[in-house]
């Protein structure tokens, strides 16, 4: 099912794999007017660590539901969660260890609070740097793109592809939707174990943020996925 602000609607989706939700949000940074202050974003990304710190232990961090059910989906499309771990708990890690999350462009920022405040991965894409339809699927045998990290291999990953490829992993993102200094829009989604979290849960934390911060309007939501 999708969901959508008139106008503005979210890139048609057809999923794969069992098990998994998406929430679609496409998002645009404030007026370059009044960007968001660099002081905000820095007490953001404090807050969602500090929340982050009070929620989780690192040593039990694997034993937590969410957490629990993103790596049981992994392990279902073919992927070892402990050896390419999923982008929150990636991140989660970082922060548990007593690291700070990076300041790196306010869309991304943003997406890096959201995912640990949820413990789901999530991704930003720049607009315009992939196209509908898409789908959700298992990386096959040679798949392989240019990600933020250098080559990455996607034999039985979960992804994202349209007509043009892969072009984002739960784990790491393509070059190709890569969110630059000058990004004015984008669409962020999150990647919800549907057992656990549904889309309304993620969708509040994500207004939540935005009432904390300020620095982009949230101009479209769409879903994509079944309960369970």
């Amino acid at each position: 099912m999708l969901v959508a602000i008139p106008d503005s609607s979210p890139p048609a989706v057809c999923l794969e794999l069992d098990g998994w939700r998406l929430l679609w949000a496409r998002l645009e940074l404030a007026a370059p007017a009044a960007p968001p202050a660099p002081g905000d974003l820095a007490e953001l990304r404090r807050r969602s660590a500090a929340r982050a710190r009070s929620r989780f232990e690192l040593a039990r961090l694997p034993e937590d539901a969410t957490v629990a059910a993103v790596r049981a989906l992994f392990r279902a499309a073919g992927c070892d969660p402990t050896r390419y771990r999923p982008s929150s708990e990636a991140l989660l890690r970082r922060v548990l260890k007593g690291e700070e999350l990076p300041a790196i462009q306010p869309l991304v920022d943003l997406n890096n609070c959201l995912s640990i405040d949820l413990a789901v991965p999530c991704s930003v894409a720049a607009e315009g740097s992939f196209a509908p339809p898409v789908r959700l699927r298992a990386g096959k045998p040679g798949e392989a793109f240019a990600s933020l990290r250098g080559p990455f291999h996607l034999e039985g990953k979960p992804l994202l592809a349209d007509a043009a490829g892969p072009f984002s992993t739960p784990i790491t993102d393509s070059e190709r939707i890569r969110v630059r200094e000058d990004t004015g829009r984008a669409w962020l989604v999150a990647y919800l174990p549907a057992a656990v979290l549904a889309p309304e849960q993620a969708l509040a934390s994500l207004e939540a943020l935005l009432r904390e911060a300020p620095l982009a309007r949230l101009e479209a939501v769409g879903t994509a996925g079944t309960e369970g």
